[in-house]
């Protein structure tokens, strides 16, 4: 590594990260501001593509101004919350940009959720409208959201829709309304710190909470890959859901803080990754692990070293496959990431170290610190006076950081989410010593002697699979339903060459004899996201409770799935969701790799 390589992070750091530290939660610079300044220095440069579509600056703006017009017309202004449903398009982004130029805030809806989920997270964010995209239809047709008002934007790519009942063609009214700029003042009481978007976050219990997500928070967000070296001519590909922080934050946001393009993909394919790539001229794009492991294991693709990128930024790139996936690619730069939607600290691997996710230079950026957890007890360790206790190097322990005590300091701003009970359940109060505040990641981390930090794994009941994170407790009230289940135990294990853990439930059942795989698999089918779906079952005769009958699951983790190990039988899910009996050769096939 080159002098130019260390200095050219730190000098992007001072230009770019540093003047967000003078912004405060009671500024009046918002997301819309930036978007001003975009359009007045660039109006005609691409903002957003998509397939053939190419939306400029100048369209995008026009386009988010007639949705506030709209939002004025029916009553909708700062504070109040409306749904977003819907699938990677330019519409996504004209949706929210226009609701935060009345100072509104948009709910994030994962495309994923069906059902009782989408109630859910209509309910968590008080939203009297939703927005929905003719191509999520089928999906909101399995919820009931009550009284929410349904407004359609109809997918210009596809058929033409059939609204539901009670339901309002958006475009048709803003096809009504004028594109010009709104009168000055519109935006006179939006402050920096009010909630842009609702995120949601899968907790530890129950369904997925709704985290704040303020302008504040989105403009130091979307800073990691300007700092990185994204530039105003540069294209960043995103296959990654907008729903997400990574794709709605990072990868949009760096190109709306730089005045630069995202080129948008649906949903993420391996085999026409690099032809896009190629197709949109990208230079940057946003990964998470898994879309990295699924790219190496597909065949080779005439485009996949015929690019301009010249860094790719994400996390989850496991260190088996970094070089590999590295070298294969004529990647120039890989920077890892690690960060959470409602988390208060951020790392960034900004000298392309192995497997490391970045480096804190300095408690006065953010004071993080990584202390023991005992994983058997599920708890932090405490010394005798009750205090926890900081890690040593490469020691891994859960990393917390601080959460200011005054309102006027932003390091560390905890914005919590729409639930109080949520937000006290994150904090860790009297860590170090009485009165001190600490937001608890529930991952854990370690920190070599250099200061390189490196992510270890997730703790408690959530696990990350297939780039989402999974509830336990939701997937264990949802596989509960069906008939004959006493008990469901839900876990995550490990899975040989995959990142994340893939799902298990051990199942105490009325008659174990008698368990219909097909059946089961179509209730879970039904009643969960395809990637919450539990990938093995274990039959037990008993569930294996602890003296205050809570489950146990640091036993069932170690022992896995595999059938020479466990005495239970084990049923995988396969191909067609439905689960049969896991053999010893098929078993193989899934740790050796053939069979994924």
């Amino acid at each position: 590594m080159g002098l130019l390589d260390l200095v050219t992070p730190a000098v992007r750091t001072v230009r770019f990260g540093l003047p967000l530290i003078t912004l405060k939660a009671g500024s009046s610079r918002t997301i819309p501001d930036v978007m001003d300044e975009v359009v007045r220095s660039r109006p005609d440069h691409p903002a957003i593509l998509d397939g053939d579509r190419s939306v400029s600056y100048r369209q995008l703006d026009e386009g988010a101004n007639r949705v506030a017009r709209w939002a004025q017309g029916i009553g909708v202004g700062r504070g109040d919350r409306v749904g977003l449903l819907m699938l990677n398009r330019p519409e996504y982004v004209e949706t929210w940009l226009g609701l935060a130029k009345v100072g509104a805030t948009t709910a994030l809806l994962n495309t994923n959720l069906t059902g009782v989920a989408i109630e859910h997270a209509v309910e968590a964010a008080s939203a009297t409208h939703l927005i929905v995209g003719s191509e999520c239809l089928d999906a909101l047709a399995t919820a009931d959201v009550g009284d929410c008002t349904i407004h359609v934007r109809p997918d210009p790519t596809g058929d033409a829709a059939v609204l539901p009942d009670g339901a309002v063609d958006l475009d048709a009214e803003l096809a009504e309304l004028s594109g010009e700029p709104l009168p000055l003042g519109v935006r006179s009481r939006s402050r920096t710190g009010d909630d842009l978007f609702f995120i949601y976050t899968s907790g530890t219990t129950g369904l997925p909470k709704a985290a704040r997500f303020s302008h504040l928070r989105f403009m130091t967000t979307a800073s990691g890959p300007r700092i990185a070296g994204f530039d105003p001519d540069d294209v960043m590909y995103c296959a990654l859901p907008l729903y997400h922080t990574a794709g709605g934050v990072m990868a949009v946001g760096a190109a709306l803080l730089s005045g630069g393009t995202v080129a948008l993909r649906r949903k993420f394919s391996a085999s026409e990754f690099w032809s896009d790539v190629r197709r949109y001229d990208a230079t940057v794009f946003q990964y998470i692990g898994e879309f990295c492991r699924y790219l190496l294991h597909a065949p080779p693709n005439p485009d996949e070293r015929r690019h301009r990128i010249k860094f790719c930024i994400g996390n989850g790139l496991r260190p088996d496959i970094w070089d590999e996936f590295q070298e294969r690619f004529a990647i120039p730069r890989i920077v890892e990431f690690y960060g959470a939607t409602e988390g208060n600290v951020a790392l960034l691997n900004l000298t392309g170290e192995r497997g490391s996710v970045g480096r804190l230079p300095s408690r006065l950026i953010a004071d993080a610190r990584i202390v023991r957890y005992d994983v058997d007890a599920d708890e932090l360790v405490r010394n005798a006076d009750g205090r926890v206790i900081e890690c040593g190097p490469d020691e891994p322990g859960e990393l917390i950081a601080a959460i200011p005590t005054t309102s006027k300091d932003m390091r560390g701003r905890f914005e919590g989410y729409t639930s109080d009970e949520a937000t006290e359940r994150k904090i860790l109060r009297d860590a170090f010593k009485e009165g001190d505040a600490f937001f608890r990641t529930g991952d854990l981390l370690s920190r070599d002697r250099r200061g390189f930090y490196y992510f270890v794994d997730r703790i408690g009941d959530t696990f990350r699979w297939k780039g989402e994170n999974v509830s336990t407790q939701e997937v264990a009230e949802a596989i509960s339903g069906f008939p004959g289940v006493l008990f469901a135990n839900v876990y995550g294990v490990e899975v040989p060459h995959a990142d994340g853990r893939a799902g298990m439930v051990a199942l105490q059942v009325a008659d174990p004899k008698a368990f219909d795989g097909a059946a089961f698999g179509a209730h879970v089918a039904d009643a969960l996201p395809a990637y919450a779906a539990p990938v093995f079952v274990r039959i037990q005769p008993e569930s294996d409770v602890t003296g205050t009958f809570k489950l146990r699951k640091v036993d069932l983790q170690r022992e896995g799935f595999d059938p020479t190990v466990v005495a239970d039988p084990v049923f995988v899910r396969d191909d067609d969701g439905s689960y049969v009996k896991l053999t010893k050769k098929r078993c193989k096939a899934i740790t050796d790799g053939s069979l994924r």
